[in-house]
């Protein structure tokens, strides 16, 4: 049967980006989630988001800007008012006799095209870029917040003589401080919060020290330090967080946790809000949960692509368990919500227990621990299995109850996912043994073990080959057939990755299957390093293995994989 196509894909085919079979794919997710094909292309991890937009320039006859690489003067940009470039997503460009060219991501949005005729008056014309872009791109260009600036509002602040530190032991109530004395503060909170939105940050950290406030944005996994407030708005900017985040503004002594919902653009977010006491003060730590981070498909996780072929048929086991591991903030969420994602169909009922809930998932049954009233994981697996599921989440197997809950619930037919907190996968199975689990019983219910990792990802707009020094190439283990189809990149640093060279995260694996001799060694109660040299003989790519071919194919670079994983003895077999 012929696959109808649109102009764009038929150009996407044609010059090798996708398949025929990739667009059906994409076509059908558009079907089933009512959104267009482009978006469920690059959702799906077969192109990005500017082929797309190239091919649609191609298809269309217009031209297609990359806004990294233009400058819009700012009588240009004048010309059209904020409000109607933030409501119809689109950007002014250039402006020539009575034309206007004005940037926009769907090229048959009509409806919109003529409002901005009649808006403005005069001809328009469009070109096309990624609709992302666009927006960040109006943030740039119109500023945030009355043309203010995070640096500017801070040196309003530094100058201003207002005392704001008051507020800490305010005892009125919390809309009498905003509405009395905190809209520059509200504005300051806002404006942090924008700008870690837009620099793509995982984390705000707000750190009080004996003479100054640091602040810090954790971005993509490494910490970037910004222009601080001056110390003695500390207390203003913790009632604000804390009002924000529904906490006690007047408890000072004990830690806080509490959650913040924020829309930045188009973007609605959750904010999980952590305060505690320390030497100088109350230290804040905001995580931003994004919620298009959870979209990702396990296509798009970084798995190469006999493990990924492995994976795919592990998730689809009837019965087993599935262990993550890795420490704090190597992705384990992402992988375990993708694997939900694949598994989230009306045949199935799928429960997860988390602590906390992070994201929430339409369609699973989402239950967090609360320990205030005895709720913990060993309870929730307990009363979930009455529920009937066939899917079970466990956030984290922390104890000898939990571990065995999980464990009955695999022998009693669930696939259950969790995670443990161990640097490799063949850790993970003494681990459970060492939490007073019997080895018998890990070794007939555990089917997989995945540990990871996340590395930087070359920047895509300034990346370009290197030569690797040969003592680099040598310190690396890095073999003569490995280096036959090699080549090393590293981005140079622009605009689009802030100056680092590198831009967005992947992961690096490590999947050990437990098949018959890894289970008798297991039954034996063998030594990690045993199991390990097992699996590997078995063909198993260690962490480190795995980051190696990702710096042989340009992905990363190897200052990245050295900062995430260790080269061992094995390695080398390995490769």
């Amino acid at each position: 049967m012929a696959i109808s196509m649109s102009g764009y894909a038929e150009i996407l085919v044609r010059n090798g980006i996708i398949s025929p079979e990739q667009w059906a794919e994409a076509e059908q997710m558009a079907r089933e989630n009512s959104s267009p094909e482009s978006d469920c292309l690059v959702r799906l991890g077969y192109c990005t988001g500017e082929e797309v937009m190239q091919a649609m320039a191609a298809s269309h006859k217009l031209r297609y800007v990359d806004l990294h690489e233009i400058k819009i003067p700012e009588s240009v940009i004048e010309l059209v008012p904020e409000s109607v470039a933030r409501e119809n997503a689109i950007l002014p460009m250039q402006e020539e006799d009575d034309t206007l060219t004005v940037i926009v991501s769907d090229p048959e949005d009509i409806p919109t095209i003529d409002k901005l005729r009649f808006i403005l008056n005069r001809r328009v014309e469009i070109a096309l870029a990624p609709r992302e872009s666009i927006l960040e791109a109006i943030n740039v260009y119109y500023g945030q917040i009355e043309g203010e600036s995070a640096d500017s509002m801070l040196q309003e602040f530094t100058d201003t003589a207002i005392d704001f530190t008051e507020m800490e032991d305010d005892t009125r109530s919390n809309e009498d401080i905003v509405d009395e004395n905190s809209a520059p503060i509200v504005k300051l909170v806002h404006l942090m919060i924008t700008e870690a939105v837009q620099l793509r940050a995982s984390d705000i950290h707000i750190e009080p020290f004996e003479d100054r406030i640091r602040v810090r944005y954790r971005i993509d996994g490494v910490l970037i330090e910004r222009d601080s407030p001056p110390k003695r708005l500390l207390g203003a900017l913790i009632s604000r967080v804390k009002i924000l985040a529904k906490m006690d503004i007047s408890e000072r002594r004990r830690p806080q946790d509490g959650r913040i919902k924020v829309t930045v653009g188009e973007k609605e977010l959750d904010l999980r809000v952590s305060v505690l006491p320390t030497n100088h003060g109350q230290s804040i730590v905001m995580r931003l949960l994004d919620k298009d981070n959870i979209k990702v498909g396990i296509r798009q996780l970084g798995l190469a692509e006999e493990n990924f072929k492995k994976f795919q048929g592990l998730i689809r086991r009837p019965n087993g368990i599935v262990l993550v591991t890795g420490p704090t903030g190597s992705g384990k969420t992402t992988t375990l919500y993708a694997s939900l994602n694949a598994l989230n169909r009306p045949d199935r009922k799928i429960i997860t227990a988390e602590d906390p809930v992070e994201y929430y998932l339409p369609g699973i049954n989402q239950v967090e621990v609360r320990h205030d009233i005895g709720l913990n994981f060993a309870r929730i697996i307990r009363s979930m299995l009455r529920q009937a599921p066939n899917v079970i989440l466990v956030g984290e197997m922390r104890d000898e109850e939990t571990a065995s809950m999980g464990i009955q619930a695999s022998l009693t037919g669930h696939l259950v996912f969790s995670t443990l907190h161990t640097n490799d996968a063949p850790s993970a199975v003494t681990r459970m043994v060492d939490m007073g689990v019997p080895g018998y019983l890990v070794a007939s219910s555990v089917i997989a073990v995945l540990a990871q990792r996340l590395v930087r990802v070359n920047c895509s707009k300034c990346k370009q080959p290197i030569e690797l020094p040969e003592s680099a190439i040598i310190d690396a283990g890095m073999t003569e057939d490995m280096l036959l189809n090699a080549t090393f990149m590293k981005g140079k640093g622009c605009g689009y990755c802030n100056k680092k060279g590198y831009r967005g995260r992947l992961g690096i694996f490590e999947l050990m299957l437990i098949n018959s001799k890894i289970r008798q060694m297991i039954f034996e109660n063998r030594a990690t390093q045993d199991i390990r040299r097992a699996a590997i003989g078995l063909g198993m790519s260690t962490l480190y293995t795995d980051g190696l071919r990702k710096v042989l194919g340009g992905v990363t670079t190897l200052e990245e994989v050295y900062r995430v994983a260790k080269r061992t003895e094995q390695d080398n077999k390995a490769a």
